[in-house]
């Protein structure tokens, strides 16, 4: 059929909890898709015959949204400088990204910008902190460059929404005056929708900006139980996350919406599902506790009117490729819960338009 470029023209949703719906639009079947983030594996990234086959794949399973995830890299948590050269020159980055964008285009596939933080001493970016004013002046004017560089390139390549930051949360509710100037900027050479990915578990009620957005997004790695077979305690915890993201989509009259949710093919895939595969305890595998959650999640979500949709944590460019973390990761390709999640995504969600009552 051809991309339409629509959502490109948006500035804002209609306004209220259920923007998303009133729009017409359909809910967000996403996943985020993973660079290739190995020197081993070159031309097998974003934007390459590769990242092609994944789409179509993806298109196969019912995604109707990709997000995209560009990365600066800071040396620790103190440091005032994002460089823009993680793992290639930034060029090359740009370059591959909007040839992935236009991919994703030709599949009729809309696309989220998340351009995110690197911590290369192994902190995390949940944490930083410059130490004084001078530095944290220095440091959020590198951010600014970083951000504004990228909201350029997403002009430019004709992406559909773009994240402002990704779990900026020693930041994201002070300093409101530079997030105020920040979104007026990107607003100034972005036309599309503009988000923001807020983590779970303390930042998302404390962000100061939501309403300077168009759309809630949270990385929704809630914890729902400590073992399997707390079966009772996913659904109250579940129900618990759904009921606190409903009061802030009525709160502040905006649609919510996941930019990621994952657990791994582990054993007690609920428990603690942000920790990254390499530091997940023991090595079993459990496809089925990964489906689980998911199951879970989407039983409270999807059948609301405010809940826009979803980004699973994620796929790598090279569908193919088990280099990136272990067996027992996030990726659902190839197990069980990929199964569920195509099921799931031909479902018909709460967000979705409305059927003509004769079709």
């Amino acid at each position: 059929m051809g991309y339409s470029g629509a959502a490109f023209a948006w500035h804002r949703l209609p306004p209220g909890s259920r923007a998303w719906k009133d729009a017409g639009l359909s809910g967000m079947r996403g996943v985020t898709i993973g660079p290739i983030e190995s020197s081993q594996q070159a031309g097998r990234g974003y934007g390459t015959e590769y990242s092609a086959r994944l789409l179509d794949e993806l298109r196969k399973l019912g995604v109707n949204w990709i997000a995209i995830t560009p990365y600066g890299r800071m040396w620790d948590e103190q440091s005032t400088d994002i460089l823009m050269d993680f793992e290639a020159p930034y060029e090359d980055t740009r370059a591959a990204i909007a040839k992935m964008v236009e991919q994703a285009h030709e599949r009729d596939m809309r696309v989220l910008l998340v351009p995110h933080i690197w911590i290369e001493a192994g902190g995390f970016r949940l944490h930083v902190d410059p130490g004084s004013e001078a530095r944290w002046k220095a440091f959020l004017s590198s951010y600014r460059e970083f951000i504004l560089a990228w909201a350029a390139d997403s002009s430019a390549s004709r992406v559909d929404a773009f994240a402002i930051g990704q779990e900026c949360q020693s930041f994201s509710g002070s300093h409101l005056e530079f997030w105020t100037s920040l979104i007026r900027d990107v607003r100034a050479i972005y036309p599309g929708l503009v988000t923001y990915s807020a983590n779970w578990w303390e930042e998302v009620s404390d962000v100061l900006f939501w309403d300077q957005l168009d759309l809630v997004g949270v990385n929704a790695f809630y914890e729902l139980g400590w073992q399997d077979n707390t079966l009772y305690e996913n659904h109250v915890k579940a129900e618990e996350a759904r009921d606190e993201l409903a009061y802030i989509s009525r709160t502040l009259g905006m649609p919510v919406f996941f930019t990621e949710i994952g657990y791994m093919a582990r054993p007690n895939a609920t428990f603690q599902p942000h920790v990254w595969p390499e530091h997940a305890d023991g090595s079993a595998v459990d496809e089925a506790a990964q489906t689980r959650g998911f199951e879970v999640m989407f039983q409270y979500f999807l059948p609301e009117p405010w809940f826009s949709g979803l980004f699973i944590w994620r796929y790598y460019s090279n569908i193919d490729d088990v280099s990136q973390e272990p067996i027992t990761g996030f990726s659902p390709h190839a197990k069980q819960a990929e199964g569920f999640l195509r099921d799931a995504f031909q479902m018909r969600w709460g967000v979705d338009p409305e059927a003509w009552p004769w079709l």
